[in-house]
């Protein structure tokens, strides 16, 4: 009887989670922009040992994981140029370069290309 129990709530929890995931492909980006997830930061050791909580820190999160891109940037002719960005790619961007968005409580940046500094393999 327990093992049912265990087997439903994982289930529940595996479709809450294929949910969110959903709604976040829903959103295509326009432009030459693209939809990050950032990437948690864990409680953090300082050198002498003591541990600082997310919480604490002010820094923003430079770094994250592609979820959706957009179609590419257009020039003044029309024409579209691809973009160099691919869901999945794990992203460093800049700190201030982005802007916040909440899609089923779970926090998301819409980044444009050009603040995008590098591509973490």
């Amino acid at each position: 009887m327990t093992r049912n129990i265990i087997s439903s709530s994982y289930l529940f929890c595996m479709k809450k989670e294929t949910k969110s995931s959903a709604a976040a492909l829903n959103i295509r980006p326009l432009g030459d922009r693209v939809l990050v997830r950032p990437e948690d930061h864990a409680d953090a050791k300082s050198p002498s040992g003591i541990i600082i909580p997310d919480t604490a820190r002010k820094e923003k999160p430079e770094r994250g994981i592609v979820v959706a891109v957009g179609e590419g940037k257009r020039t003044d002719r029309g024409e579209v140029l691809p973009m160099h960005i691919k869901v999945g790619d794990t992203i460093i961007f800049d700190r201030y370069g982005f802007t916040e968005v909440k899609i089923d409580d779970t926090d998301y940046f819409i980044v444009s290309e050009s603040n995008i500094l590098a591509i973490v393999k």
